[in-house]
């Protein structure tokens, strides 16, 4: 029975405290109502959930709520229980409860108390659940995270397949289906798969006009991570969430953060269900501003007040960007979206399909590639988006709030090229992908060009005096603008359109800025480099004359003070306290508090008079990095053991441990070396030795060793030199 629309308002206002419905949520409703099958397509935080809650609270029976979310059901049912009489109105049924509590979530819908029961494909699939459900008054079935269904989701799960048939065997309802991200290929794999081509269906814009979309490089870890944390700090006190890729990754970032006194937490499936449950209440509770996480976090999280999101790695499909980003800035008010992409981890992707089926495979390496493209593209991004939706947009509504329209690009006159492409485009007859197409305008004969014969053709190499980029940034400019047409698909083939046949006939003016070229960074590259020190050279060479007062009143060399290489980190931070001064490459906290305070004056007093604002962002505190070879070289010094046994132990030639152990006097950690000292030189020849280096000027174990006339090895001076600093700067 349709309700009166004055009645769903009154119901609206009464559960949920609501005057008004949300876009197209009241004509959904009444949908279902009348017993007709509905689809609702809306983005993340655009009130889809509403559609199936309050009709179920104000029908007849109990409503089913098919839903993957196993860790989030709970939530989702303590979120309806506040709008109910009790809380039997709502239950989940899952793998999680005992078999008491099963039956007693049975018997509440049995005695017609529920009104919503979320139920995971998994358990509705079991005959038991199938037979109960038989036997009590359903009202209609919602599945939500619809797009599970399709192969071209971002989220596949075979078992939602088989959705249809359990429904059919337990009655003839109406169903609901709701997603928030549904490209026209997904929304048509949902609706034949649920058997419902007949449902009215209601699509609301995808476009989240309050978010700012931004692609920033991923350069040397600790770069990227500086540039999180500049992020966090320009929200601090308010909520984001960080995407990681890997487990380990959100582990270490988070650790990070926690050292930098940001208050964050991990979350990912491979943390027990308490701590994870626990992780995600004190983010919602916001004891906790940032949860680091993979994307096991937040489908279902009604968190509104998320202020932006970070993707530390790229993600597998722009739907998944899309539903990420999604969760942030859910009240309305602007929030920002930042990921760092690196084309790198575009290949670490494609490897983990290499062993999947040619189909998943194929798949898997579109929607890679779609996310790869929107990354470089230099074209509106909030117009990328929606187009990817199938959904047209003027970018000049886009008001800025996307970086390459905040910072556009100077654009040139393609016209001419343009043409040239869909030429090449049109003679291909739409057999062929973006990389194919590409390389027969700049003239590589690849084995696969020459498959097509293409490089026979007169039209091969017409493009030589561009680079790919070039014609890659032009294509995608083609697609978007519908000249052009990218077939989902047909996995990626590129065929010209009607538009772009007319095009052809008479061309238009028109206008492109090249995609950004990004550099790509290896693994062990990003995990090793550090971030090159731009410093001042002013307060850098101010530096060096305080050095040497400092050195002068100590009677000690100026390396022993502080070496050359954390001068420099001073002059490219500007630390103005003692607990910046630690976070100083090679300072340390004894260092730190022995020869900091000269310094921290000199700068705080630059700062002053240059009115230098400082980049407090990148003042990154690494996680105190004590790792076992260096706790276990300090203990077996400890314990005087030979050095040639303890580098033999850490499994490290004399030299690199040697080397560790510089680091670690560096670094503020006293170390006694002189039960081995004692056994290669009396003491007198010991003093000799430690006043060459307090009053040579160069720390050089090749002066040295000259100074000597070859009577030590480099590596006995080498362990005086450590001995040496450890006493006099430590």
């Amino acid at each position: 029975m349709i309700q009166e629309s004055i009645d769903l308002k009154v119901a609206l206002k009464e559960f949920f405290g609501f005057d008004k419905f949300k876009g197209n949520q009241e004509v959904g409703i009444e949908t279902i109502l009348s017993g007709n099958d509905c689809f609702i397509i809306k983005p993340t935080g655009g009130g889809k959930s509403l559609c199936y809650q309050l009709p179920a609270l104000i029908s007849e029976g109990c409503a089913i709520i098919i839903s993957p979310l196993i860790a989030l059901m709970k939530n989702q049912v303590d979120a309806i229980r506040g709008f109910g009489e009790s809380d039997a109105v709502a239950h989940f049924l899952n793998s999680t409860l005992t078999k008491n509590q099963s039956q007693k979530v049975k018997n509440d819908v049995s005695l017609g108390k529920t009104k919503l029961l979320y139920i995971a494909p998994e358990t509705l699939k079991k005959e038991e659940t199938i037979a109960f459900l038989k036997s009590v008054n359903i009202s209609f079935v919602a599945v939500d995270e619809a797009h599970c269904i399709s192969e071209w989701g971002h989220d596949f799960r075979p078992e939602y397949r088989q959705i249809k048939q359990m429904v059919k065997q337990i009655d003839n309802v109406p169903i609901m289906a709701l997603t928030a991200t549904a490209t026209p290929k997904v929304q048509q794999d949902i609706q034949k798969n649920l058997d419902m081509s007949d449902a009215k269906v209601f699509k609301s814009s995808f476009n989240r006009d309050n978010l700012y979309y931004e692609i920033r490089p991923k350069g040397a870890k600790e770069t990227t991570l500086k540039g999180i944390l500049g992020i966090i700090n320009r929200f601090r006190g308010k909520s984001g969430i960080i995407y990681c890729l890997s487990r380990k990754k959100v582990e270490q970032v988070a650790e990070i953060l926690q050292a930098n006194n940001i208050k964050a937490l991990p979350y990912h499936a491979g943390m027990d269900t308490k701590t994870r449950s626990k992780h995600q209440d004190q983010f919602l509770m916001e004891e906790v501003d940032v949860i680091v996480a993979t994307i096991a976090f937040g489908m279902g999280i009604d968190k509104p007040d998320v202020r932006f999101i970070i993707h530390y790695d790229v993600p597998k499909s722009i739907e998944g960007y899309y539903q990420e980003t999604g969760r942030a800035g859910r009240d309305g008010i602007e929030s920002t979206c930042v990921l760092f992409y690196n084309p790198n981890d575009i290949e670490k992707l494609e490897k983990f399909l290499r062993d999947k089926p040619v189909s998943e495979r194929e798949i898997g390496e579109q929607l890679i590639a779609e996310m790869a493209s929107y990354a470089e593209s230099s074209q509106c991004r909030r117009e990328l988006l929606l187009h990817y939706f199938g959904e047209s947009y003027n970018k000049d509504q886009c008001l800025d709030l996307c970086d390459n329209c905040r910072h556009p690009k100077e654009k040139e006159d393609v016209t001419h090229e343009l043409t040239q492409l869909l030429t090449v485009v049109g003679q291909t007859g739409g057999m062929v992908r973006t990389r194919h197409i590409v390389n027969i305008l700049v003239g590589k004969a690849i084995p696969e060009v020459k498959a097509y014969k293409h490089h026979e053709l007169p039209f091969f190499g017409l493009g030589k005096k561009r680079q790919d980029i070039f014609w890659k940034s032009l294509l995608r400019y083609a697609v978007l603008h519908g000249w052009a047409l990218k077939n989902i698909e047909k996995y990626g083939l590129i065929s010209i359109t009607e538009e772009g046949k007319k095009f052809l006939k008479q061309p238009i003016d028109s206008q492109l800025a090249i995609d950004t070229e990004f550099e790509k960074v290896s693994e062990e590259d990003f995990e090793n480099s550090k971030i090159e020190s731009i410093h001042d050279e002013n307060l850098f060479e101010i530096l060096k004359e305080v050095q040497r007062e400092v050195a002068r009143s100590k009677g000690l060399p100026p390396y022993v003070i502080f070496q050359e290489s954390a001068l420099e980190d001073m002059a490219t931070k500007y630390p103005i306290n003692l607990s910046e001064m630690e976070n100083i490459n090679g300072v340390g906290k004894n260092k730190a508090k022995k020869f900091g305070g000269q310094f921290i004056e000199v700068i705080a007093k630059y700062v002053k008079e240059n009115d230098i604002e400082r980049p407090e962002d990148i003042l990154l505190k690494s996680v105190v990095n004590k790792s076992i070879k260096k706790i276990h070289i300090i203990q077996n010094i400890d314990k005087k053991l030979p050095v040639e046994d303890i580098a033999k132990s850490v499994n490290l030639t004399m030299n690199e441990l040697l080397n560790e152990m510089e680091n670690i006097v560096y670094s503020g950690t006293k170390l006694d070396l002189y039960y081995y000292i004692d056994e290669l030189m009396d003491e007198e020849v010991c003093d000799e030795i430690f006043d060459y280096f307090k009053e040579s000027e160069d720390n050089s174990l090749d002066l040295a060793y000259e100074e000597f006339d070859e009577e030590f090895s480099h590596d006995e001076l080498h362990i005086m030199r450590i001995q040496f600093i450890s006493d006099v700067a430590n």
